[in-house]
């Protein structure tokens, strides 16, 4: 099995400090600069699983570039460089304490929180009737505040502007800038042969007081995708989405007992999942791109991404 990329640990020159989150180590580098690091990590329910992915960062990475790419029109964004497969060097930005999720379909939280009879979430309301992955009359925009530890929790438009957390021009932005956002990668998934069924949208203020997207958009760990083929029969006959996303680790990890929950054990991955998991990552890739995918040299990864990152420290920083 090809060699996964776990963690980072380095030390660049003009390196004010290094953050490891879930799935990506950042590293700041002087005043205006921050290299990410897509890791093969992957999370489920808050928490970090034991085995990497092989390629999932390069996935990640690139699939951000190409989204980050084809949506500067609509709004400005971090990204200055992709120096390696798995790396994307971007502007230092003031993130904005809420995520911006959005929802074609009722599925994933939408729907484990639908099942138990709620009809109202982040303050908005949802049909009675539906069924699991049934079409939303429109798309609804479910807000979570950004934590900076633990889990992420569902806020409404009211809460954020009452608590002060926005100012009302800004959160009225953010909500224009989602739905256009969404938009786009919903054209571009159709156009492939998918639906773009739900995704999430992060934004901060750039040192000229823009509102920038960060991240990465429109990739499998931010965004549910369903084949468009079949969807309607599926539908019909009460069978489950064939889809695209990581919902199927997570079904895996309720399976085995774990939800994230306090008192439950994380069940470790076997080889040959973890082969599936790099596998549909790749998919998605080719998919949603239309492109083959190239899988980067595995080998002494870490020396990789180290001297690629360095490189361009050196060529446009020095």
């Amino acid at each position: 099995m090809a060699e996964a990329l776990k963690e980072t640990n380095y030390h660049f020159p003009g390196q004010k400090k290094m953050y490891r989150g879930k799935v990506r180590d950042v590293y700041h580098i002087g005043e205006k600069h921050l290299a990410m690091v897509a890791s093969d990590r992957i999370s489920a329910f808050d928490h970090v699983l034991p085995k990497g992915i092989p390629f999932k960062g390069q996935v990640l990475n690139q699939l951000a570039a190409r989204f980050l790419d084809a949506t500067r029109d609509i709004v400005p964004n971090w990204m200055v460089a992709v120096p390696d497969p798995n790396v994307t060097v971007g502007l230092k930005c003031d993130p904005i304490k809420v995520e911006m999720v959005i929802r074609g379909y009722l599925s994933g939280h939408a729907w484990r929180e639908y099942r138990t009879g709620k009809r109202l979430i982040c303050g908005v309301d949802m049909p009675e009737g539906m069924r699991e992955s049934d079409r939303f009359p429109s798309p609804i925009i479910t807000p979570a505040t950004k934590a900076d530890e633990g889990h992420d929790e569902d806020i409404s438009r009211e809460d954020i502007l009452g608590k002060g957390i926005i100012e009302e021009s800004i959160y009225l932005k953010l909500e224009e800038y989602t739905r256009a956002l969404f938009q786009r990668g919903t054209e571009i998934a159709a156009a492939q042969g998918l639906i773009l069924v739900d995704t999430k949208y992060e934004f901060g203020i750039a040192p000229d007081d823009t509102i920038t997207l960060i991240d990465e958009i429109h990739t499998p760990d931010s965004s549910r995708y369903f084949y468009a083929e079949g969807y309607e029969e599926r539908q019909e006959r009460g069978e489950d989405q064939k889809q695209l996303s990581k919902e199927f680790v997570r079904q895996w990890l309720i399976s085995n007992g774990f939800q994230g929950l306090e008192g439950q054990s994380m069940p470790v991955m076997p080889d040959d999942f973890v082969k599936v998991v790099s596998d549909r990552y790749i998919e998605l890739f080719e998919k949603i791109t239309g492109d083959r995918f190239i899988k980067a040299d595995t080998d002494r990864i870490q020396t990789r991404v180290e001297s690629n990152i360095a490189s361009w420290i050196q060529d446009n920083l020095t």
